[in-house]
Parts: structure tokens; C-alpha cells; sequence
């Protein structure tokens, strides 16, 4: 039996379950996808909101406005790409000037530092593409930009290399309830059993709810549309340049990315399912026509991919954490949207802290080591060093991904090291391997076959992205 399980390894599951492994306990991650960070973490913007936008006295407003600085802090430790560019929020008429003003009052209010009111020709003077219909802006000093699959993977794997234990391809059908905890039990007959249980299962968090009984909450799937631009965009802006917020969201925002490319997105549309993550040609015109409003220089022939990702939200419009006041030792951690990223790390510790209300016993685990090795230590070296490691490691000498100039040393490494990459998708999050300009043309076929061979794999079972989607129909 594991102390606590908890369901869902997006980065909340994540950043919880490292969280946990401060502590001697067995932790147990439940995953319905074949690898972590498959639903909203690895589709969002990647924002480090700087807590100026969530309502006063909310959970948003305080574990936002807490976590920026934490999660910094927890990047850094884990070797994740981030970085502190600052944001603007732009108003475009008089009465949108108010609206700035208001933000500007309401992130005083929640304790925000560095905000600044500037008037149009001040704002043009810090993006010079900035439309020159801006009338004001907002600039939020301490907002950055972060790659959110990346985080997810680092947190799920420094909670691995701590000794937290994965389950992928777990999708949990029904949690049975006894004296001494709970029996979760998987589609494909597997079963767990936990004192403890925490469910961080994003848009299936009131699914999870229902199944022990205790459906107080409902969540809404919100899709939002995307487009990555190539890195000839990616100086285009140097903040994160938003509109003023309406009640759909924080709007179409323009951004560079920790990579060096521009993402353009999101729109927000309620949807029937949390697997409706289509791109619709409405959807992709109302990105690069709002896109425009804003940064008019914005090139969208040099689009390389567009994507779409559901995140969860609930009608009150604050996140849901607490424990269940029908079902003891159950832990409710839902409607996690935005600021849910920037708030990750805060959200790990105020849930741990409610484990410690409800009597779990917390020692302080003594091994516990919060940081990680840089998975991308090799693009990080000189020529001189690389020519010297790759003496002693061939592989990192052949370079499979030409685009983002990925080693078959760094694929095969992503195989290996927690938590391991099992799809081509896998091997695409944790190496840049397919996310260049020509999004996998060349390389996919060579990953496959790393894939194939690391696992000792017939190459015909090698998938996309888990389940049924398979990269090859068979040998000829």
C-alpha cells in the first residue's frame, strides 16, 4: 500500500508529488496517457502571471501572487528553461484605459511589485512593433515566460529520482473505499491501494469526484487555439504582450518562448469534451486577426504548427483545493486553469499542508534532493567540449534532429532517465527532436527506430502517442 496516490500527472500532480517526496512517504502517480504532461501542461502559453488579474481574496489571487517567485526558484533547481521578460497589457480605447487601471489597483491589492501604468508612445518604446493604436499598458515587471512541458517533465522526474513511483496508461475506473483507504482500479484490470488520495485529474477531476461520491463541483473543458510561429519571429517581441482581459480570459496574447520561437493564442470556447482539442479555421483567423491588434508586424506565413489545449475551469472561477467534507483522507485539487501554471508550486505546498490537517504524518525525508541535471547539457557546451565528450560518447556526435540539433546521445538518454519518453511525442518534449521548421519530416523515422531499439521493440509498435497511434502499418 502507497501512503498517497494521487491522479493525474499534468504539472499540478507533479509539483505535488515532488512536494510529497520531501517526506517519507510512497507516492504513487496515476496517468491515463501514456506519458505525463498529455493534456493542459503541454498545451498552454507558458505565462509566469504576475497576479495582477484573479480576483482579490481568492486562492488565484494568493497562491498566484506567492507562487511566481517559487516557481522560479523550482525551474532554476530543476534546469528548466524560464525566463523573466515582463508583460504588457494593452488598452486600445479610453475605456480600455480604465480597465488598466482597474488591473493596476487590483494587483496593488493582491501585492503585486513592479507594476507600472504607461501611456502608448511609452509602452511603443519598450516593444517598437507595438501597434500604434495602443493607447496605455500595464507593465508587470516580475511576469515571465516558461516551457510548461518541460517543468512537468522535470517535476514528475525529480519526484521519481526521489522515490515517487509512475503508473501511465492508468486510467482509473473506479476507487473503492475501505477502513484503511483506497483500492483504485485501472480499465486494464490493474490496482493500487493508498491510505491517502489526491485527485489532480484536471478536466476529469469531477469524474473523479463522482466516482467516490462526492460531485460537489463540475468542471467546464475551455478550448484554446495556438499558433507556434518559427524562430525568424521570435524577436518580434521581447515581452509577453496581452489585451485587456474580458470574461472569456486574458485574450489573444503575442509572446516569445523560452525556445526562441512566437506563440501567438489562445481563444477560449467551452467545448463538449475535454478531448476536443481540434484547430478550426475560425478559431485560427481570430488568433492572427487579434494577434495583429496588437503587434501588427507579426508574420503568419512563418507559422510551423498550430495546436489546441482544454484546460479546466468551474463557474465560481476560483481553483478548488480542499479536502472532501464526505470522503476522509480525499483531497480535491480541481479547476486548476489560469494561473494555474505560475501557481504549481504554491498549490504542491498548500495541499501538502492540507495532508497535514487531515492527519498525515509528515518526517522530513533526509535524502530528499530537489534538484535535477540539466537534460540539455550538451547544446550547452562549447565546440571544444563537445568535440571532447563526443570522443568518449559517439552517439552525441550523430545529429538526428537537424532543425533543433538533437544528438541520438540526447534521444537515447530521454529513453532512459525519469520519466522515460515511450512515443515519438515523448522524445519531442524532452529533446526539441521534431519541433523545428519541419516538425518531424526528417528525424521521426530515426527516433522511432531509437525508440524501437533502447526498448527492444519490433518497430511496428512504436506510437505516436500511446494507445493506437502507430507510426508504421507493418513490413514490406
Amino acid at each position: 500500500m502507497y501512503d498517497v496516490a494521487i491522479i493525474g500527472a499534468g504539472v499540478i500532480g507533479g509539483m505535488v508529488a515532488r512536494e510529497l517526496t520531501k517526506y517519507r512517504l510512497s507516492v504513487c502517480l496515476l496517468e491515463k496517457e501514456n506519458d505525463v504532461a498529455c493534456g493542459a501542461s503541454k498545451a498552454n502559453s507558458g505565462i509566469v502571471h504576475g497576479g495582477y488579474d484573479p480576483a482579490p481574496d481568492t486562492l488565484k489571487a494568493k497562491l498566484n501572487v506567492i507562487g511566481v517567485e517559487k516557481l522560479f526558484a523550482a525551474a532554476n533547481k530543476l534546469n528548466v528553461p524560464i525566463k523573466r521578460n515582463g508583460s504588457l497589457v494593452c488598452a486600445f480605447s479610453a475605456d480600455e484605459d480604465k480597465t488598466v487601471k482597474e488591473l493596476y489597483e487590483r494587483g496593488i491589492k493582491n501585492g503585486v511589485k513592479g507594476l507600472k501604468i504607461l501611456s502608448g508612445n511609452e509602452a511603443r518604446l519598450e516593444e517598437s512593433n507595438l501597434s500604434e493604436n495602443v493607447t496605455s499598458a500595464l507593465l508587470v515587471t516580475n511576469a515571465g515566460i516558461v516551457c510548461p512541458y518541460e517543468l512537468t517533465i522535470a517535476a514528475v522526474g525529480n519526484a521519481m529520482d526521489n522515490g515517487a513511483a509512475l503508473r501511465t496508461n492508468y486510467e482509473v475506473t473506479a476507487i473503492v473505499k475501505a477502513e484503511d483507504g483506497f483500492r483504485i482500479c485501472s480499465a486494464d484490470g490493474r490496482q493500487i491501494t493508498a491510505k491517502y488520495l489526491i485527485n489532480c485529474a484536471g478536466c476529469y477531476a469531477d469524474k473523479i469526484a463522482e466516482l467516490l461520491g462526492d460531485k460537489f463541483f463540475e468542471i467546464i473543458p475551455r478550448a484554446g487555439e495556438y499558433m507556434l510561429l518559427d524562430k525568424a519571429e521570435g524577436k518580434t517581441v521581447s515581452h509577453t504582450v496581452f489585451q485587456v482581459p474580458t470574461k472569456e480570459g486574458k485574450g489573444i496574447l503575442v509572446t516569445p518562448t523560452v525556445d526562441g520561437n512566437l506563440l501567438t493564442g489562445p481563444t477560449a470556447l467551452e467545448v463538449d469534451s475535454p478531448e476536443n482539442n481540434e484547430t478550426t479555421l475560425t478559431g485560427l483567423d481570430t488568433v492572427a486577426a487579434l494577434a495583429k491588434k496588437s503587434v501588427p508586424t507579426v508574420n503568419f506565413r512563418n507559422v510551423i504548427t498550430s495546436f489546441s489545449g482544454v484546460r479546466s475551469s468551474e463557474k465560481k472561477g476560483d481553483f478548488i483545493i480542499r479536502a472532501s467534507e464526505k470522503v476522509e483522507n480525499l483531497i480535491h485539487v480541481a479547476a486548476i486553469d489560469s494561473p494555474g501554471l505560475t501557481s504549481s508550486v504554491a498549490i504542491a505546498e498548500y495541499t501538502v499542508d492540507i495532508l497535514k490537517s487531515i492527519g498525515a504524518e509528515l518526517r522530513e525525508n533526509p535524502d530528499f534532493n530537489g534538484e535535477r541535471e540539466n537534460p540539455h547539457f550538451f547544446r550547452t557546451m562549447s565546440d571544444e567540449e563537445k568535440n571532447e565528450y563526443i570522443k568518449a560518447h559517439p552517439e552525441y556526435g550523430r545529429i538526428v534532429c537537424r532543425c533543433e540539433i538533437v544528438s541520438e546521445g540526447e534521444i537515447r538518454d530521454a529513453v532512459k532517465r525519469n520519466p522515460p519518453a515511450h512515443d515519438i511525442d515523448g522524445i519531442k518534449r524532452r529533446t526539441r527532436s521534431g519541433m523545428g521548421r519541419c516538425q518531424g519530416g526528417f528525424c521521426s523515422p530515426f527516433v522511432a527506430e531509437l525508440l524501437a531499439e533502447e526498448n527492444n521493440w519490433p518497430l511496428e509498435t512504436v506510437t505516436k502517442k500511446g494507445k493506437e497511434s502507430y507510426m508504421f502499418t507493418g513490413k514490406l
